[in-house]
């Protein structure tokens, strides 16, 4: 079973892939509240939604709201 090789080359107008869609997935989905932000504590990208302000360090960092952990079981299942 071997993959099939997928070959690329720079076009004359710069661009490299023709299949990639353009952008970037944490691009704001229009209104601030669907903006995306990673998370201090284990670094998973959530909507500001999921998100909280928490001190640590001295400064004021968003972590996941109630926690990493719940959070995480909350989107997986």
């Amino acid at each position: 079973m071997a993959k099939d090789e997928v070959k690329t080359r720079i076009e004359a107008d710069g661009l490299r892939y023709r299949s990639k869609t353009p952008g970037s997935p944490f691009a704001p989905a229009g209104a601030f509240g669907g903006s995306t932000m990673s998370c201090f504590l284990c670094g998973t990208h959530r909507p500001r939604t999921m998100l909280k302000m928490r001190k640590l360090l001295g400064k004021s960092q968003t972590v996941c709201n109630p926690s990493c952990k719940a959070v995480a079981e909350q989107v997986a299942g």
